[in-house]
């Protein structure tokens, strides 16, 4: 999947027809035939640089009918459970798809990711844009999880959903000894009601996360923190299955 971006930062998915800004046109073809690093010119003579995208730039630019989890967020998740490469995940509350996307993206090929999903529309959307990505290691099931999990022996199952409570008995026969249960959740609440679940449960190495992430600002006449900032957006608790 490439990208344009034209010299303002702003960025376009290419798709399989021409594409059209305000400062113009490039022709199908020409972006077709095009490679990473290469300088298309619009009709009006602007300048767009083409790129392979990665994860954060599809997921910015693909359809979105609800609210996705941020990148803030997925990060601390992969990081505190040692996600990686040929890993088998557990999805449920696919929304979109932009977590599919970046767990699919983390586990390559030699993984997979199964993303549970109860609504049918959601569950289009998110297949569509997983397939957009041309990931081929993301199987997506409009199905619900609190009834069955079908898959075993995973290493990460990752919820979000308002009473993630509710699949913590099927979510630890799915997982390996080892493997981790993440949820992300809104409210205090339900990371209180959760945890005291995961006790019961067994769970150890329990935790819950708050990630707030501001950036930097750097200009000619100084440095300092951005006023707006990424402030609240969940918590994620942790559970490993021992």
């Amino acid at each position: 999947m490439k990208i344009l971006i034209n010299k303002r930062g702003k960025k376009f998915l290419a798709g399989s027809e021409d594409l059209h800004t305000d400062q113009g046109y490039i022709k199908k073809e020409e972006i077709q035939s095009s490679i990473s690093g290469d300088v298309l010119k619009t009709h009006l003579g602007h300048e767009f640089r083409v790129l392979e995208a990665n994860p954060n730039d599809y997921i910015e630019l693909m359809d979105r009918r609800c609210s996705i989890i941020l990148p803030k967020d997925l990060g601390i998740m992969a990081a505190y459970t040692c996600l990686g490469s040929g890993q088998r995940v557990l999805e449920a509350g696919t929304g979109a798809g932009a977590a599919t996307i970046f767990l699919g993206n983390i586990v390559g090929d030699t993984g997979h990711v199964y993303s549970y999903e109860l609504r049918e529309d959601f569950a289009k959307i998110a297949d569509k844009n997983i397939k957009g990505f041309g990931l081929g290691n993301v199987t997506v099931k409009c199905q619900d999880v609190n009834e069955e999990v079908d898959e075993k022996d995973l290493d990460l199952v990752f919820l979000d959903l308002p009473k993630p409570w509710e699949v913590v008995e099927h979510s630890k026969d799915a997982l390996k000894f080892g493997g981790y249960l993440v949820a992300y959740t809104p409210y205090i609440d339900q990371v209180k009601l959760l945890t005291r679940i995961l006790k019961k449960r067994d769970f150890s190495d329990l935790k819950s996360i708050e990630c707030i992430m501001r950036e930097i600002e750097v200009k000619d006449r100084g440095v300092r923190p951005k006023t707006r900032m990424q402030g609240h957006t969940g918590y994620l608790t942790f559970g490993r299955k021992v």
